[in-house]
């Protein structure tokens, strides 16, 4: 494609079926779509971004619906190429406030076929910003390829990355996660971290303070640490760490709502946004979207961010 992408985003993508009954007990589930970069791909779309997504999908009855359900939210499918294999799948639940129940079927799926070869060098370079994370990398060894490539591709050209390990111990281990971003760290300018998982298990370090230090010694320039137990966002660039606290603490269903937010970060950055500001907007992103049932249903569009964004901040 001839236009200029603002943001580009590596990764899986898996059917959702969800339901606020238990498992037990629903007699329908609700079809959607997720994925941690997906997610992160159409936040920013939806915030007004020109978004374009790397993926692999199967051949199979889901096929359609994920490609038109994309192509509805105007997220560019240019790259996304077809597998043998089956699509992934996920069922959530969430009965109640404090009860959620998650099953994932993501063995041996589409995504997992991401390679080095579905990885246009053009295309990287035609936008501002690439990203991917650890579970993109955890998918398999040429999905962890295909990453390490496309962060070299661009830093090459001088195309800003950005990172999420978005560490989850079903999917990798400490040891194995620390080995993938080893791999990329070097080429990352962008990176946002859990300090309840990330930092721990990644860089052993739970302090927040000297998590961003530690990041900025090892070249990546702005770093945005989410902390559940502060309740708030640490953002840390130019010598500066920050801190913003959570738009709400009323949510309904947090699935994904860190990849929400770096999508909607991405957006505010590429816009104009400092990365402060850009941390403000993200939160309110979240904030809503975790107010919500489901992965990306439930992402706000931007008129309503804005203008809560704007009564917040003049």
């Amino acid at each position: 494609m001839d236009e200029k992408l603002d943001i580009i985003a590596i990764g899986e993508s898996l059917v959702e079926l969800s339901t606020n009954a238990k498992l037990s007990d629903a007699s329908c589930l609700y079809k959607s779509y997720g994925g941690d970069a997906l997610a992160t791909a159409i936040a920013a779309q939806r915030m007004g971004s020109k978004a374009g997504f790397i993926t692999r999908i199967g051949d199979d009855p889901f096929k359609s619906f994920l490609l038109e359900s994309w192509e509805a939210e105007g997220l560019d499918v240019s790259q996304v190429k077809l597998s043998n294999e089956a699509n992934g799948l996920y069922i959530i639940a969430r009965p109640a406030l404090d009860e959620k129940e998650i099953v994932h079927y993501r063995k041996k799926i589409a995504p997992s076929k991401l390679s080095i070869d579905d990885i246009n060098v053009d295309y990287i370079t035609n936008s501002s910003v690439v990203y991917a994370s650890g579970v993109t990398q955890s998918l398999s060894p040429s999905a962890d390829e295909a990453v390490e490539y496309a962060f070299k591709l661009a830093k090459d050209n001088g195309i800003t990355t950005a990172y999420d390990p978005n560490y989850y111990s079903k999917l990798t281990t400490p040891d194995d996660a620390k080995e993938a971003f080893s791999r990329i760290n070097s080429y990352v300018d962008i990176m946002f971290m859990n300090t309840k998982h990330d930092s721990i298990n990644i860089l052993e370090i739970d302090s927040y303070e000297n998590a961003i230090k530690k990041l900025w010694d090892m070249g990546i320039s702005i770093v945005v640490l989410k902390s559940i137990e502060r309740k708030g966002y640490y953002t840390g660039y130019n010598g500066n760490i920050t801190f913003t606290e959570f738009y709400s603490s009323d949510y309904v269903d947090t699935t994904c709502s860190g990849d929400v937010f770096n999508g909607g970060f991405l957006h505010a950055f590429t816009h104009g946004f400092t990365p402060m500001e850009a941390t403000k907007f993200a939160s309110i992103l979240a904030g809503i979207q975790a107010q919500g049932i489901g992965a990306i249903k439930s992402i706000p569009y931007k008129d309503k961010v804005y203008e809560i964004y704007r009564g917040n901040n003049g």
